[in-house]
Parts: C-alpha cells; structure tokens; sequence
C-alpha cells in the first residue's frame, strides 16, 4: 500500500494559476486563490502567515496553505522572490487530502525540488507551447514531494489513518483494505487478517481511525468510485463491481450517502464538461 499515494488519488492540477512575485515589503492578507496554495522561496526570505500561524521560508522552502486569508511578507532585509501555485479543482476532487492537512504547513528546500521551482518561474514568464500542462504536471510533481517531506517530519501531524498504519493491529487491516477494495470485506475477516478478536480489532480501529472499520471501508470505496468514474467508457456499474458491489443499487446508495449525488448523475456532469463543481451544484 503506498499511503502518499492513495492520498493523492484523484488529485490533479488542471489549469493551476500560478504568480512570480518579487517582495520589498508587507503583503497585505487576501484570501486564497484556491482550496490549495504552494508558497516557494527563490530568493530571500519570506514569512507566510495563515490563520493566525506563521512560518519563515528560506531558499528553496515550500510550503502548503489551505486556509484563508494567508499574507506573504519579507522575512528579512532584502528583496524576496516567491513563486505560488494554486489549485483550482473544487468539489470532492480533493477533499480528502484538504481534509487530512492542517491549514499551513512547510517543509525544508531540497536542490532538486528548488530547481523544478525555477523551471516553473521561468514557464510563468513564458509564452510557450503547452505552457499550463506543463506547469499543471510541475506542481503536481511539487505537491507530492513536499508531501512526502512532511509527513517525515516529527512535527507533521497526518490524517488518523495514516498514523494507524504503524499499528500492529490496525496497520495490516488498512493495508489490506487498500490493497483489495473490491474484496467481501467483513469485520471478522478483517480482524482474522490482523490475527486478533472481533471486539478487539473493531476497538482498536475506532480508537484509532476515529470511524468503524466498515463506516471507513464504504468512505476508501466511494473515493475510488469518484476517481474511476472519470475515466472515459466507465459505466456505474462496471466501477460498483470494481469496488466491491455486486448490486448496483447499494452502490448507487452508498456513493450518493457519502457523495450528496448519485454517480450516474456525478458521472454525467463529467462528460458534459461541467467537472465536479458542476455536479455539486445539481446535488443542490
């Protein structure tokens, strides 16, 4: 199981909007251009403040904001130059991973996400074939490593299910889950994969997880329905079978429970182009 990865799912830059911004002073506070917001330093040095927390960036730093209105301001005596990269997928594209992060979080440069950073100011500054794929797949790759740096650090503090994957009871469970989502999943077979009671598996998963072990299981299959849902030629039912349902109508109730629209309906307002904002607007 590649946890990072699974938090990731569904999670793609799609016209990101990007600014290379060359600081001498105070940056007055505005609200986020978007539910995500990386901040990188490619010169000097900046103080980013979100929701009343701030954090100092130095060369190559990154750091990732969630939460509104953040402010941007020079950290010390000299001019800083800041790149920002935001997301602009809405809905339930990327819920899960808003959901599993504090509102403000930065992690140490690295040389080599430093030089994706200026290879990104320099698309900004250009006019070139294919320049927002390009930039769209730079931040991509950006998001995921300062991810994976954060979640190394002991100061992160991940989602409760990716905690528990350290557990010697709960870890197998989830992994296994993860693994196999279309398997018949029960309480039983899952404490039976953990080699422990029922009653002690489904403890020590709430304890941990903070939901049931099946309440979890349903939420994993309905953000993998939504994602396979967008690829072309998928049907209901075809994406129910993959994720564990052989009836199409518990399927169908599941993900509108979970979702607040029916995936025929989420599916349709992908095809026509309306994407998911448009298909939580006809959820109503």
């Amino acid at each position: 199981m590649d946890a990072l990865g699974d938090l990731l799912r569904g999670v793609r830059a799609d016209g990101a909007r990007f600014d290379r911004t060359v600081l001498s002073g105070a940056w007055e506070p505005k609200p986020l251009p978007a539910a995500l917001t990386l901040v990188m330093v490619l010169r000097g040095e900046a103080r980013v403040t979100v929701a009343g927390e701030a954090r100092i960036l130095g060369v190559g730093d990154a750091a990732i904001c969630t939460a509104g209105p953040f402010g941007l301001a020079v950290g010390g005596t000299d001019e800083t130059e800041v790149v920002t990269g935001a997301y602009q997928w809405d809905g339930w594209g990327g819920r899960r991973l808003i959901n599993a992060l504090p509102p403000l979080l930065a992690v140490p440069g690295e040389e080599e996400c430093l030089a994706i950073v200026e290879l990104i100011a320099q698309e900004v500054a250009a006019d070139l074939p294919g320049r927002q794929y390009v930039m769209d797949r730079m931040l991509d790759w950006l998001l995921a490593c300062t991810l994976r740096e954060w979640f190394d650090l002991p100061e992160a503090r991940p989602p409760a299910w990716y905690r528990a994957l350290g557990d010697d009871v709960v870890g197998p469970a989830l992994r296994a889950m993860h693994d196999e989502p279309g398997r018949a999943w029960t309480v039983a077979s899952l404490a039976a994969h953990a080699q422990v009671s029922r009653a002690a598996f489904a403890r020590n998963f709430a304890d941990l997880v903070g939901r049931p072990p099946m309440a979890y299981l349903t939420e994993w299959r309905m953000a993998l329905a939504a994602d396979l849902l967008r690829e072309p030629g998928a049907t209901v039912a075809a994406v129910a079978a993959r994720v564990g349902y052989a009836d199409g109508f518990g399927f169908s109730d599941a993900f509108k429970r979970i979702r607040g629209i029916a995936p025929s309906g989420y599916r349709a307002s992908l095809t026509a182009g309306r994407g998911e904002a448009g298909a939580l607007r006809e959820a109503g």
